[in-house]
């Protein structure tokens, strides 16, 4: 019985990938049309579909938004209650549908013809209605269904597979980048693995600064305000000439008795490892970890003589975990 319902599981899969090998095909020009269309749209691309079809244009419209693209489903039966209303002539209008011919989308059909919005249909069907009505025809293969070859499976995963590369192809076209995708997904995991090194880095009068040309008994004192293990070093013009760590000191000591009036420009790191306000945290860690350090300055643009803020590790431990 155990190996029974496994099978049904593996049968089920194995259509769909069956479906998307079909699917892989079939992409051509209407694909980069359409990829052009959504790119040049300057309103609200609007999907829609009955059914199953409709959920997955909910999902291809939330990804859509997510990378940059303003949209928003509708519902094709609210279509004939009032909600035609919300698509204008500049909206971009994509119509989901395996046979093409569901009744409930007609009335978008006429009123998309009527008010001459582009419409991009993505359909199985190449004698419907939609496919006929259609600016940008993305015509999808058609695929076997599991359970008793009636239930919507294997063409609903094709049609959230079409929308998902067209989003990422719109993505592409659009540069939208890792830290554009940061700006819609504030919260949660992948807000953590979005966050930069400017988002963590402490500022102002939390960056343990000291000139050069100080003495160890000043430096001293200082690390045990600031608390981080480290130093920044600045010239007279506030620019940063290295670092100097409760490591240094402890080897400075082993090495001399007096050393209260040292200057720790002469036993500072020059050149440290900086990194850009923009990098992603993750990064940060990463390469702390490889170069096995504790603490690192962040620059702005290219100015990587000017620190802005420093990174403890321990800080970048607790926001990425």
């Amino acid at each position: 019985m155990k190996n029974e319902i496994k099978n049904i599981g593996v049968d089920v899969i194995d259509l769909q990938i069956k479906g998307l090998k079909k699917l892989k095909n079939s992409i051509n020009k209407s694909f980069n049309d359409a990829v052009n269309a959504i790119f040049k749209c300057k309103s609200k691309v609007i999907i829609c579909g009955v059914g199953k079809s409709g959920i997955i244009a909910s999902k291809i419209s939330a990804t859509l938004s997510s990378v940059g693209t303003p949209s928003f489903p509708i519902s094709a039966s609210d279509c004939s209650h009032g909600d035609l209303g919300r698509i204008t002539k500049n909206d971009l209008l994509i119509l989901i549908s395996y046979s093409g011919n569901t009744s409930e989308l007609r009335n978008i059909i006429k009123y998309a013809k009527s008010t001459k919005v582009k419409l991009i249909g993505i359909v199985s069907n190449k004698d419907s209605v939609l496919y006929k009505s259609s600016n940008i025809k993305l015509l999808l293969p058609k695929v076997k269904e599991s359970g008793l070859g009636i239930v919507p499976t294997s063409s609903t995963t094709n049609q959230l597979s079409i929308g998902d590369a067209l989003a990422i192809a719109v993505m592409n076209k659009n540069r939208f980048g890792k830290l554009d995708f940061k700006k819609f997904h504030p919260s949660g995991s992948l807000g953590n693995k979005l966050k930069t090194a400017g988002d963590l880095m402490l500022t102002k009068g939390k960056i343990p600064f000291i000139n050069e040309n100080q003495v160890i008994r000043n430096a001293l004192k200082i690390i045990n305000i600031k608390r981080l293990g480290f130093l920044v070093a600045i010239n007279n013009e506030g620019l940063t000439t290295g670092i100097f760590t409760d490591g240094d000191l402890k080897r400075l000591m082993q090495k001399k008795r007096n050393i209260e009036n040292l200057k720790i420009k002469s036993f500072m790191t020059r050149s440290p490892y900086v990194v850009e306000e923009e990098m992603l945290a993750s990064d940060v860690l990463h390469q702390m970890n490889r170069k096995k350090i504790t603490n690192v300055c962040v620059y702005k643009k290219n100015n990587k003589k000017k620190t802005i803020g420093v990174i403890h590790i321990h800080n970048l431990l607790n926001n990425l975990s």
